[in-house]
């Protein structure tokens, strides 16, 4: 929370910092990261409002009006999380129910058995 404290306390009405340290829009579990990663992928804010039809067009248009306005500060949030969710992608280690489980769907798929 330090690194980004600044950008917390610039946050607006649509958007809050929670508990587990990320940044959401008020009322859904959407964060910060999604609409900025489609965003920067070059979607409109129509086609995020498909993607993520719980948020309103006026949300989506807060976010991208308090992304223009804080640009560097919302593209280090938004890298340390793209770096978090790296990291935890390279440690995730499945368990052995897991991996059978995978197995299983592997083999069926190659029989054209149904699920």
């Amino acid at each position: 929370m330090e690194k980004f404290e600044a950008l917390i306390e610039r946050l607006p009405p649509c958007l809050h910092w929670s508990p587990d340290g990320e940044i959401r829009v008020v009322g859904h579990r959407i964060g910060l990261y999604s609409v900025m990663k489609r965003h920067q992928a070059g979607c409109t804010p129509e086609e995020i409002l498909e993607e993520l039809p719980t948020l309103s067009p006026g949300e989506i248009r807060e976010v991208i009006e308090f992304y223009q306005e804080n640009r560097e500060q919302v593209d280090a949030y938004v890298e340390d999380y793209r770096a978090e969710l790296q990291r935890q992608e390279a440690a995730y280690e499945p368990t052995p129910a897991a991996l059978r489980i995978r197995r299983l769907m592997e083999e069926k798929a190659r029989t054209g058995e149904k699920a």
